[in-house]
């Protein structure tokens, strides 16, 4: 029996936009601070501020969205995020003062958490269900590809060109997934899986409950790497390990874009736990070989264990919240999984930068190597006995 097709038209079309507007996420949050120091000579503080405001600004939008997709349309909202977004990003040629940055990065933020938001509901509708884990590992694969190119080209134009040229490239990226999404087809919902609007407050209006005990495990993990995100640097100072610091994320990607095939058709057949244990498992060795780091191999090698583990934790953990979740909450469902993964990212580094005075980057790197691996009891009581269980009755 052939199985369904994955890679259609309309599949390559939506991973190929959010590859784009990754990209641009990733570009701009590496030069973004240091051209807030020097263009408008912000603090510190302030630059770390322009840094993190876009993911705040990502949270509000995928909060506000997740509402109210279905009613809008899945597409029409992959268009009005689009279009904002477009609109957000000319705001960087304006330039009138720190404030206005701010508020220019808050919009990107919340623009950027629309049309995301959007790309992982189409995805996840037009995913043949027998092959949801594996379309997912490939289609999340696209933001992978924008964590390694985003901050290389951001980095390079930097040095070689102006903040003008650099705010010209996200704009014209940014038009090229406009009209790229034209040619996305997106199946309507049957009315059968259509709800009744809700009148009044629900929490249920903004979340999806049955989403929320695997969101909590990707806020846990996600925590976890974003001091991996925000410190590898100021760590490789600190150690003498700065050129292969530059080949960190490179060899993380890699080590994504290999094993993905293999995890997402793993899921499919076996189940997630079969993912997931060991995902907890690599993560917290590549978290302790970071720790312990003396030398370039070693450092690189944590950068294998560790994409090997959170990267194929990210995609199998949002598969997981759609899998659980009815087909008319699915906008909601993907919108909770990236609220809690984009609060993970968002808020760590600024609560770990209270720890690290006390505990210094090696340490601190091995204590989440710890939160890492005891987070899978956690796991296990959430979802992996559940999970082991329909696993089990299925078998029967």
């Amino acid at each position: 029996m052939n199985k369904p097709k994955l890679w259609t038209k309309d599949f390559i079309i939506v991973s190929s936009v959010n590859f784009l507007l990754t990209l641009v996420f990733y570009l701009l949050i590496v030069i973004i601070g240091s051209y807030a120091v020097n263009e408008y000579h912000a603090s510190a503080s302030q630059a770390g501020l322009v840094t993190g405001i876009f993911i705040v600004g990502a949270l509000i939008g995928r909060l506000l969205i997740g509402r109210l997709m279905d009613s809008i349309g899945r597409k029409r909202t992959l268009f009005l995020g689009l279009i904002l977004y477009l609109a957000a990003t000319s705001l960087y040629f304006i330039q009138i003062g720190i404030s206005f940055l701010l508020i220019t990065r808050l919009l990107h933020g919340i623009t950027l958490g629309i049309a995301s938001t959007a790309t992982g509901t189409i995805i996840a509708q037009i995913i043949p269900a027998e092959r949801k884990g594996e379309g997912i590992g490939y289609f999340s694969m696209s933001a992978t590809l924008a964590t390694a190119i985003g901050p290389f080209i951001g980095l390079y134009m930097t040095q070689h060109t102006s903040s003008q040229v650099i705010f010209t490239l996200c704009l014209a990226l940014g038009i090229i997934s406009l009209i790229t999404a034209f040619f996305v087809y997106v199946p309507k919902l049957e009315k059968s899986a259509k709800t009744a609007e809700v009148k009044g407050f629900k929490l249920s209006q903004f979340i999806e409950p049955r989403a929320i005990p695997i969101a909590v495990i990707t806020l846990v993990v996600a925590f976890c790497y974003s001091s991996v995100l925000s410190f590898i640097n100021f760590y490789a100072l600190e150690i003498n390990l700065v050129s292969a610091a530059s080949f960190f994320f490179l060899v993380y990607s890699i080590a994504v874009l290999i094993s993905r095939p293999f995890t997402g058709r793993l899921m499919d057949i076996k189940g997630a736990n079969y993912v997931m244990y060991p995902a907890f498992i690599l993560f917290t060795a590549g978290l302790l070989l970071l720790g312990s780091a003396h030398n370039s191999l070693i450092l690189l090698l944590s950068g294998i264990f560790i994409g090997l583990g959170f990267g194929n934790m990210q995609s199998c953990t949002q598969a997981i919240a759609v899998k659980l979740t009815p087909a008319h909450r699915m906008g909601l469902a993907t919108s909770t999984f990236f609220i809690f993964l984009d609060a993970g990212l968002g808020f760590g580094p600024y609560v770990l930068g209270y720890i690290i005075p006390y505990t210094g980057y090696s340490t601190l790197y091995m204590i989440l190597g710890i939160v890492v691996i005891a987070s899978m009891a956690l796991y296990f009581l959430l979802h992996g006995k559940k999970e082991k269980a329909s696993i089990n009755a299925l078998a029967r």
